[in-house]
């Protein structure tokens, strides 16, 4: 079955499809017939992509621009980010999500908890690279070259790393050095103040309890900590990115776009464009997740695969897409880039706009986009 455009006189309205399903014995009917819904998505984004979206005036600073996006293999199109702060501003400003795929420090033995680095996607790193926000960098080459020119400020930077971890050991131990004097402090005021009857007896009980914790890591009682900062142990630090010290690659060394499949490329290029956030649909049997505002506020609206315009789709698929994005409370979105029909004039004139609707694409063409929703039995 085609992506063919909806009926005439039906472009910006709700059209319904029935398609029947059921075993057929020759002369009788179907049985309980199953209804679908199918609409064009046109002004979706619009209206409620933007719910989510927040901009550089809440505070994120603006990296350096371009900034580089780091391939790792030459091979195997992976491209990574390190620096949180372009990550946290690309979320916030461009709806770029990306895949945490680093271990956290504190719990290395889980698999729950991702942090940095940032996987981004081919497709968001080729819309990055066009609009100018980013550029690709080797991370091999860019780190061997930057290490034999590095000049003798190594050990300067080593030294500001070791002084904030003094400075962080330093934080810890005054907290600790407080909650103590505020222990004994409570302690004091509950031995001087006499018990008056049980419920007084109780409450201090109570008490007690509630303060076990804080005397059990705490100094002992009868003295107060009286430990030398100058014998405190640096915390450790383990910086994200290597700029500083080392400079950042230049861009005249950017490595080509990364190859992506077109029809793909122009749906999550089309869905991008109307405020939507995009994830890996993997786990969901589909290309991409399709969010109306940040994944930490919105849960997602559609399972988006792109198609080929004319491309022939089994019916088999047409129901399993309609009853998974319905299993799972979402709509199945599919989409392509629409193919020119020669009009009487003999010029190529894309269907949608004899139909008066589309989305023109960077690629010449327009992104049509079709949701189908399973409506009942």
């Amino acid at each position: 079955m085609p992506i063919g455009p909806a009926r005439p006189g039906k472009a910006k309205t709700e059209a319904q499809i029935r398609v029947v399903l059921g075993a057929h014995n020759g002369t009788s009917s179907p049985k309980r017939p199953t209804e679908y819904n199918l609409f064009e998505l046109e002004d979706v984004g619009e209206k409620t992509s933007r719910k989510g979206i927040m901009t550089a005036q809440d505070g994120v600073p603006t990296p350096d621009l371009p900034f580089p996006v780091f391939q790792i293999s030459q091979k195997v199109q992976r491209y990574l980010l390190y620096n949180i702060k372009t990550v946290t501003w690309l979320r916030r400003t461009h709806n770029i999500l990306g895949v945490l795929i680093g271990s956290l420090p504190q719990s290395p033995q889980q698999n729950v908890f991702l942090g940095l680095p940032l996987e981004l996607q081919p497709e968001e790193v080729r819309l990055l690279v066009e609009e100018g926000i980013a550029y690709i960098a080797d991370d091999l080459k860019s780190h061997q070259i930057a290490l034999r020119s590095l000049p003798n400020q190594l050990e300067e930077y080593k030294a500001g790393l070791r002084k904030e971890g003094l400075a962080a050991a330093r934080a810890v131990e005054g907290k600790k050095q407080q909650r103590t004097q505020e222990a004994l402090q409570r302690l004091s005021i509950r031995q001087s103040t006499p018990d008056v009857d049980n419920t007084a007896n109780e409450d201090s009980r109570h008490n007690d309890e509630g303060d076990r914790e804080d005397r059990l890591f705490d100094a002992p009682q009868t003295r107060t900590s009286t430990r030398d900062p100058t014998d405190l142990i640096p915390y450790s630090s383990t910086p994200t990115t290597s700029y500083p010290p080392l400079s950042p690659p230049p861009q005249q060394s950017s490595l080509p776009l990364p190859e992506v499949n077109s029809p793909s490329y122009a749906l999550f290029k089309h869905l991008h464009s109307r405020g939507y956030f995009l994830s890996p649909g993997l786990r969901f049997g589909c290309q991409f997740l399709v969010y109306p505002g940040d994944p930490l506020r919105f849960h997602s609206h559609f399972l988006a695969t792109s198609v080929e315009w004319d491309e022939e789709i089994d019916l088999l698929d047409l129901v399993g897409g309609g009853r998974l994005g319905t299993g799972v409370k979402k709509g199945w979105l599919i989409g392509g880039v629409e193919k020119k029909f020669e009009s009487d004039s003999g010029e190529n004139e894309p269907d949608s706009q004899r139909m008066g609707n589309g989305d023109e694409n960077a690629q010449g063409g327009n992104v049509r986009t079709f949701c189908i929703e399973w409506g009942g039995m």
